[in-house]
């Protein structure tokens, strides 16, 4: 036996053991008469023509699927044969191959022993830094033949065509499930096993992805690497980018197939297809309410138990959802972003320049079911309900007088001899805005009205001081 000096690796032939030397020396005498790509064996030459010819001489029994080298084959087969010696004694995983299982290991013991020479990032795979390495090249040589997206991976390019194809190989047992890639189906069997291998050193959060452990971790060290081009605004994981550009060009690239509404996030649709279908698989404990989205169903239990996580900094006000107290924190700045094309009047929420626009196009989209009356929003509706029903919720705490529409802060003036409005001329206050408003035509001539009496003209501010002046000459 012959063994090599650097690594210890042994031979039975001397010729062998020089031809091994090469590999640590970095010689490379045998090139590719294609690519010009170099090889320290001729053999590893031969296997690298099968990728220009397509060869494939050592094909599979059980499933026709061919390889370039014998050794592929091997280990293909394992694939069949569900054969899994090789486990790790951290989380017990099973695996087919050993150089599979010193791989993983590198998750346990963050070991990352190939480093990028022009940024200096580690990978925890040689394969990994390989394809790191296209992203300083931008190299890209695999292209779509359908539509021409162009790949730095054969793998990727295969997968790419699936899409054209509509060809998803792989399929759950357990829901049906059917996906483009094997690695994410191995993935997706995570959700019904509930297995979670990755913790959180700082919360102890688990998590089933290394991926999404990454960015869990950029919450605790508020990390953002990733900043939109257009605003500036950073994100802590890539994904949350791509969704945020779409603000910026309005891309909508899932539609309903029942109404034609664009979305930008396929969640976003998968909700929205819903209210077609009036499936609401989230349901309150407490009162039973449904709900299209688990999101909402979460912030609805903080009614019941009157939790309120988000305070305001300046005021102390409350709320349930962290998006109204972004949205409450614009009547501090009076910062109003939304602006109307037609009268250039300002809001701080997109929803109500919506529906001021309906001002300006009188469209009223919501019908009282009892009188046919139209409204353009629908608060204003269930507001006009209560007609309907004599239903009056809001009660006064010192007379107990009930109110159905929202009168009551009006009404608490009476007892407080409170008048909010005053004038600017004089001084004078009222209760009532639209008193302020009569009140202000006495000090404007041009905003005076005059009536005229069939027995005497005189000029009056009022209608109701002329009612009251016809009394003078009926007594």
């Amino acid at each position: 036996m012959f063994s090599c000096e650097v690594c210890s690796k042994e031979f039975h032939k001397k010729s062998n053991l020089n031809r091994h030397y090469r590999i640590h020396a970095n010689v490379k005498p045998h090139s590719c008469d294609v690519c010009g790509k170099k090889f320290s064996l001729k053999g590893s030459l031969n296997y690298h023509y099968r990728f220009h010819t397509n060869e494939k001489p050592h094909s599979c029994d059980v499933c026709g699927k061919g390889f370039t080298k014998k050794s592929n084959l091997v280990l293909h087969y394992a694939t069949h044969t569900n054969e899994k010696p090789y486990s790790c004694d951290a989380c017990c995983k099973g695996f087919s191959q050993k150089s599979q299982l010193n791989r993983h290991y590198r998750i346990h013991t963050n070991e990352k022993p190939y480093s990028c020479d022009v940024c200096g990032k580690e990978f925890s795979e040689k394969s990994y830094l390989k394809r790191h390495y296209l992203i300083h090249t931008n190299e890209k040589p695999f292209t779509c033949d359908i539509c021409g997206k162009a790949f730095s991976e054969k793998g990727n390019l295969v997968t790419h065509s699936r899409i054209h194809t509509n060809e998803k190989q792989f399929s759950c047992d357990v829901c049906g499930r059917i996906f483009y890639r094997k690695g994410n189906l191995d993935v997706h069997y995570r959700i019904h096993t509930n297995e979670k291998l990755y913790s959180c050193d700082v919360c102890n959060k688990e998590f089933s992805l290394l991926s999404t452990l990454k960015g869990h971790y950029r919450t605790h060290t508020n990390e953002k690497p990733y900043s939109c081009d257009v605003c500036g605004k950073g994100f802590s994981q890539k994904s949350n980018l791509t969704k945020h550009s779409r603000t910026h060009t309005n891309e909508r690239p899932y539609s309903c197939n029942v109404c034609g509404k664009g979305f930008s996030q396929k969640s976003t649709l998968d909700n929205h297809c819903r209210i077609h279908t009036n499936d609401k698989p989230y349901s309150c404990d407490v009162c039973g309410k449904g709900f299209f989205e688990e999101d909402s169903l979460v912030m609805h239990n903080r009614i019941h138990t009157n939790e309120k996580l988000y305070s305001c900094d300046e005021c102390g006000k409350d709320f349930y959802r962290k998006a109204s107290l972004f949205l409450h924190f614009r009547t501090h700045t009076k910062e109003k972003l939304y602006s109307c094309d037609v009268c250039n009047k300002k809001f701080t929420v997109k929803s109500t320049l919506k529906d001021h626009y309906r001002i300006h196009t009188n469209e009223k989209p919501y019908s009282c079911d009892v009188c046919g009356k139209e409204f353009s929003m629908k608060g204003n509706l269930n507001r006009h309900y209560l007609i309907h029903t004599n239903e009056k919720p809001h009660p006064c705490d010192v007379c107990g007088k009930e109110f159905s529409l929202k009168g009551l802060s009006v009404h608490y003036r009476s007892h407080t001899n409170g008048k909010p409005y005053s004038c600017d001329v004089c001084g004078k206050k009222y209760s009532h805005k639209c008193k302020l408003d009569r009140h202000y035509r006495t000090h404007t001539k041009k905003g005076s009205k005059e009536f005229t009496h069939n027995l005497l003209l005189k000029k009056l501010t009022h209608k109701r001081a002329l009612n009251g002046h016809d009394r003078t000459h009926s007594n």
